[in-house]
């Protein structure tokens, strides 16, 4: 029997040509936002397992190249958090025998959808005046806020987590569009209970300004030059550390610890945070 490091260890080699530090891209162009959970340090000194869970940004289009780079993930799953009309656009692309998961995250908000601000951004005059003066960056606070206040938000981390823990579920791949916000959320809270440091989560989902941005340098160049603010395409297309605050923040409000919300808002008790740990950690 091949040894599983060993042939993990294969695999980020194909994909990459060498063994990604924690939380960097795969190197798989269609895919910029590719990454692999594991690889970082605990807190108690154990590490994460690399091989186990992937974050990306939308799997729609692959390449030829890169689907095959994709099948030596070995997926199991692909969790999918966005909405019917993202979906719908832009249809997931998997590897044969994937198993594709719809958790919509944000089923339950009332505001605009994530297609109906890409619509708007198409419009630069009206972006300007619907966004201008900070308004994209409440806006995205507001969203973070919600992933730990909707009901929708709750259910769909909760599977999530739930498979995630689960054997024979993984290795398996989570996504929403740019890979930053609902995945960013999630990769943050997954850290977060497996005892990872604040500094290394913060790091982690800010990396993703070094694969988005420039993946869409010409739409963006294209959108300032038709009259685009810059300075709202940051705020929607960037991450930044007062997003992700936002939602540890209202995960205190609303719930006091990290442990209660998973327990009482996730409905995952402490049994099964310990099959998380489990799952995905390893002595150093």
């Amino acid at each position: 029997m091949i040894d599983a490091t060993l042939l993990l260890s294969v695999v980020l080699v194909a994909l990459s040509g060498d063994t990604p530090a924690p939380g960097a891209s795969l190197g798989v162009a269609s895919v910029p936002n590719l990454r692999d959970v594991g690889g970082y340090t605990t807190r108690d000194g154990s590490v994460v397992r690399r091989g186990v869970a992937y974050r990306s940004d939308q799997l729609n289009p692959i390449a030829p190249d890169d689907m095959k780079k994709l099948a030596l993930l070995g997926l199991k799953n692909d969790f999918d958090l966005r909405t019917a009309e993202e979906r719908q656009a832009h249809p997931d692309e998997l590897p044969p025998g994937v198993n594709n998961v719809w958790l919509n995250v944000i089923a339950d908000d009332k505001g605009a959808s994530p297609a109906e601000l890409a619509k708007l951004l198409s419009n630069p005059k009206a972006t300007n005046e619907a966004l201008v003066g900070g308004r994209a960056a409440a806006e995205v606070v507001k969203t973070y806020r919600k992933f730990i206040t909707l009901p929708s938000a709750n259910a769909s981390f909760r599977k999530l987590f739930v498979e995630l823990g689960e054997k024979n579920q993984v290795p398996s791949l989570y996504h929403c569009t740019l890979g930053k916000d609902r995945t960013g959320w999630a990769s943050a809270a997954l850290l977060t209970l497996l005892g990872v440091s604040e500094d290394q989560v913060y790091a982690d989902y800010m990396r993703s300004n070094e694969y988005i941005l420039p993946a869409y340098k010409l739409y963006i160049d294209r959108v300032v030059a038709a009259g685009g603010d810059p300075s709202i395409l940051q705020d929607v297309l960037c991450v930044k550390a007062k997003y992700l605050r936002a939602s540890f923040d209202e995960l205190d409000i609303q719930y006091g610890s990290f442990e209660a919300y998973f327990d009482e808002g996730l409905g995952i008790d402490r049994a099964g945070q310990q099959r998380l740990r489990e799952r995905f950690l390893e002595e150093k």
